[in-house]
């Protein structure tokens, strides 16, 4: 079904008749899929490809979605699950409004300044610091599992961390037949997680 929005609309109604029509909820790619389809006029309709024009009509789509949640929440009339990966409309459900007073993401998408301030350099910087936050996590992750520690219910210390490290190093020395390239991997760990533990 690719019928037009009422240009009339808000954007927040828009996201609204088109979340009531999928009641298991859509993605933020979904939805905006779906407002260009239906040729809105409320979100920029240029390629994605370009980050800046990516960050505004991400920045415009959750601004409505924080402005629907806080409209349903005040009518009593349903909420808001709000992720990129699943927005979904829910029955309302009393006393729920109360857990959504602190929170810095819907301050964040409501202060229109923070559309209006942020330039491509500000979203480059975006950019890289998530993917810094991203590549960090994993390459800690990675290392902790060649280590044997990752799921563990003893709290990780940089002590524990040197005893099984030498434990690995005795282990797999090429003097006492490992490998080579498996000591380097053992010491590229450890210098990764002395970074965290440190």
């Amino acid at each position: 079904m690719s019928h037009d929005l009422d240009p009339a609309l808000d954007l927040a109604d828009q996201l609204h008749e088109l979340l009531r029509e999928a009641p298991e909820g859509l993605s933020e790619y979904q939805l905006i899929q779906a407002l260009k389809a239906r040729h809105s006029t409320h979100i920029p309709h240029l390629e994605l490809t370009d980050r800046l024009v990516l960050f505004r009509t991400h920045f415009l789509v959750f601004n409505a979605l924080y402005r629907l949640r806080d409209q349903l929440n005040a009518e009593a009339s349903g909420q808001l699950a709000i992720s990129p990966l699943c927005v979904q409309l829910l029955p309302y459900t009393a006393g729920s409004a109360a857990l959504c007073e602190l929170d810095p993401l819907r301050d964040y998408y409501l202060d229109l300044d923070n559309l209006r301030d942020t330039t491509e350099q500000d979203v480059e910087r975006l950019l890289a610091s998530f993917w810094t936050r991203m590549q960090g996590s994993e390459e800690k992750l990675a290392a902790l599992e060649l280590f044997g520690l990752h799921g563990g219910n003893q709290p990780l210390s940089l002590a524990l961390i040197k005893q099984r490290y030498r434990q690995l190093v005795s282990q797999h020395h090429p003097d006492r037949g490992g490998s080579t390239s498996r000591l380097q991997s053992i010491n590229k760990a450890m210098e990764i997680l002395q970074r965290y533990y440190s």
